[in-house]
């Protein structure tokens, strides 16, 4: 590379005004002195300066001038040391720290999370919530805020939380609505990939996360949205006096090598190409293969491949896998290929510990994805592969804003200065994307009485909450319809849902007192009243509700038997390792909502005398775990594990009165007994496990 010549250009485009050319050509001069080891000149640093990317300017050589600017742009994120910020976050911060209400679109390499906690360091505020997309972004954010600010907030990420004085919430969006009860007032309310608040882009979060938007919000002082690859975002009571900011501030390069028309289709082709991919790159790679069944056939693939990238730790992962899973899952051979698997079903704790091995030296090189990669993982890959463009719902391909999203995820600032894309299949066209954040007809429960959102409703919506009321008049009195559609009163926000459960409890009231049937011990007797309670609401059921009832009298002894054990109990059912994730996150995230609707209508709508089940719901959501077992799962310690913990008596799970914060302290306290415990009791990996979960709860040993 000529680079005094490259520089030149470089000029010449920003003498013409055309920025991201320039700061594009500018970055893939910075890659080749990192590859090369060169010394940046004055004018290479000049240059950085002007171009607004001021955290890539190399002070040992930089002028005085340069400097100075690199020392103007460093802000406090709360760590040991100042950040340099480069120009963009630096605007977005500023205004923020104004107290301006600001929705921003911006690449996913931007460097979001500076901008948060600079704002956090700088503006100490007294209470933030932070909504994120899923539960392991809100298990990453949460590390990251706990080693910087875990000693002046407390940090509640779960929903049985007593608030201190100072908080950071961070929640998925389900969970957000049940703390505005509780709330007086936000300083700030953030929500990340907000987009998905539109219906457009994801069908099934977005009522929750509106009517998150909708309560927390007019609690904030202050809010924050962000979501990348927007070009336009429709006016709405949602973002009603938010400064819209569109930054198409790139800070990485991506590099895209396109071989879908060599492959035409041809899965012996596209196969083999994958293959020499992996080969030939360094670095770490994300595979987006899409749908589950492609993430199965991608795994078989790498499987049967004879190249092995394994290391002792990875070895050890394998083991791990067998003992405490399935020595014949998928997974458990495919870590010994140094790839890893990401997707919604699987455990939680599970994938925050793939996503760790994926950033580790002597860890995963390869990570295979469906969209769970594009919903709220940071984590960075210098090569993406476009394994395929469905997009996991049916046999829809990606939309060009999912698209641009998969490839954001190559290259990370200060890491890689050039992502490379590998596409094996056809990307869509390109178009813009407008946002537009609608009241959807599953939000209608939620906003009978709220007169703002109802201006923002079309004349066929008005129209069904006019027959909603009606008939619900039929049944209960105007006082009851209000404690139906008061906020956090039900889970669900849908008229329809609403009316089925008051109109079938009203109708037939007897049957519906079998409910207490399930504060039985015995799981047999939860039969009858689970199918009738699956028949009331059949839509959302993915699987045979006899499967269902089935899983979930086995699921009752989530804690007394290991996950193999419970396997060898279904397997009458023919439910593997892969359908057992599916079916465990089915009945936890679905069942205790419903469930708990029911019994809210029935006893405090309807004054029908009824058992209280809501034991039963709290273990349901629990998966039968005791309940700070589950949530520690969220934490990074998978709950086999926490047995061996109860089991050593160093700390007693099934003690109701524990909760997330006490059995934290306990488990710290004792760190170096649980760590320096004989093999036979935790092995090699387990170690590994326990390192990476005191790492998150904040106490490093020194």
């Amino acid at each position: 590379m000529d680079v005094f010549a490259e520089c030149q250009n470089i000029n010449d485009l920003m003498e013409s005004g055309n920025d991201d050319q320039a700061r594009n050509n500018l970055i893939r001069v910075l890659h080749h002195h990192k590859e090369e080891e060169l010394e940046y000149s004055a004018l290479l640093n000049h240059l950085i300066r002007r171009s607004g990317l001021y955290p890539y300017l190399d002070l040992k050589t930089a002028s005085w001038q340069d400097r100075l600017v690199s020392e103007a742009f460093q802000v406090d994120v709360g760590g040991p040391e100042k950040v340099t910020l480069h120009r963009e976050q630096s605007f977005l911060l500023h205004k923020l720290l104004d107290g301006a209400s600001v929705a921003v679109s911006a690449p996913t390499s931007f460097g979001k999370s500076f901008v948060i906690d600079s704002f956090i360091s700088i503006k100490k505020p007294k209470n933030i919530a932070i909504i994120v997309p899923t539960i392991a972004l809100t298990d990453e954010t949460r590390r990251r805020l706990q080693k910087k600010f875990g000693t002046r907030y407390k940090i509640i990420t779960t929903s049985d939380q007593e608030i201190a004085e100072r908080n950071i919430f961070i929640f998925p969006q389900e969970r957000a609505v049940q703390y505005a009860a509780k709330l007086e007032s936000l300083d700030i309310l953030i929500i990340d990939e907000f987009y998905k608040a539109s219906m457009a882009f994801d069908r099934e979060r977005s009522p929750a996360l509106l009517r998150a938007m909708l309560q927390l919000g007019r609690l904030a002082k202050q809010r924050y949205f962000l979501a990348p690859n927007i070009s336009d975002i429709k006016d709405s009571v949602f973002t009603k006096g938010m400064e819209v900011c569109k930054l198409d501030f790139n800070t990485v390069f991506l590099k895209k090598i396109e071989l879908q028309d060599e492959i035409q289709g041809d899965q012996e082709l596209k196969s083999e190409f994958l293959l020499n991919i992996l080969r030939e790159n360094s670095g770490r790679t994300l595979i987006y293969a899409g749908t589950y069944t492609n993430v199965k056939n991608v795994s078989m693939l790498l499987i049967a491949d004879g190249d092995s990238h394994s290391t002792p730790r990875l070895n050890g992962f394998s083991r791990w896998l067998a003992k405490n899973y399935d020595p014949n899952w998928s997974l458990t051979k495919l870590v010994k290929k140094g790839t890893g698997i990401h997707t919604g079903q699987l455990h939680r704790s599970l994938s925050q510990i793939q996503i760790k091995l994926f950033d580790d030296d002597d860890g995963l090189r390869n990570i295979i994805s469906t969209s769970s990669i594009i919903e709220g993982v940071n984590t960075s890959a210098q090569n993406v592969v476009l394994w395929s463009n469905l997009s996991g719902k049916g046999k829809a391909t990606i939309t060009d804003f999912s698209y641009r999203n998969i490839i954001g995820r190559s290259g990370r600032m200060l890491r890689h200065f050039i992502g490379q894309i590998f596409i094996l299949e056809n990307p869509p066209d390109s178009q813009s994307t407008k946002l537009e954040l609608n009241i959807p007809d599953e939000l209608l429960g939620a906003i009978v009485e709220d007169e703002t959102a109802k201006a923002e409703l079309t004349h066929e919506q008005l129209a069904k909450i006019i027959a909603f009321k009606e008939e619900m008049a039929q049944v209960i009195d105007q006082d009851k319809l209000k404690l139906l559609t008061d906020n956090g009163t039900l889970a669900t926000t849908d008229t329809r849902a609403i009316s089925s459960i008051v109109l079938e409890l009203h109708r037939e009231p007897t049957p519906w007192r079998g409910l207490g049937l399930l504060n039985s011990d015995e799981p047999e007797d939860w039969t009858s009243i689970l199918y009738r309670v699956l028949h009331l609401q059949s839509a959302g059921w993915s699987t045979k509700h006899s499967t269902i009832v089935e899983f979930i009298k086995v699921l009752s002894g989530n804690w007394i038997y290991t996950i193999p054990q419970l396997l060898a109990q279904l397997e009458h059912l023919e439910i593997g390792l892969d359908e057992f994730f599916k079916l465990e996150r089915l009945v936890t995230f679905k069942l205790p909502t419903l469930l708990g609707d029911i019994s809210t209508i029935q006893r405090k709508v309807l004054n029908q005398d009824a058992a209280d089940i809501s034991t039963f719901i709290a273990k349901v959501s629990s998966a039968f775990l005791p309940k700070v077992v589950h949530q520690l799962e969220e934490y990074g310690l998978p709950r086999c594990l926490a047995r061996k913990l109860h089991d050593s008596k160093l700390i007693d799970f099934e003690n109701l009165e524990l909760d997330i914060y006490e059995a934290i302290r306990i488990l710290k306290e004792n760190r170096m007994e649980i760590q320096d415990s004989p093999v036979y009791v935790y092995d090699t990996f387990d170690q590994y496990i326990f390192d990476y979960f005191f790492e998150g709860v904040g106490d490093d040993r020194t």
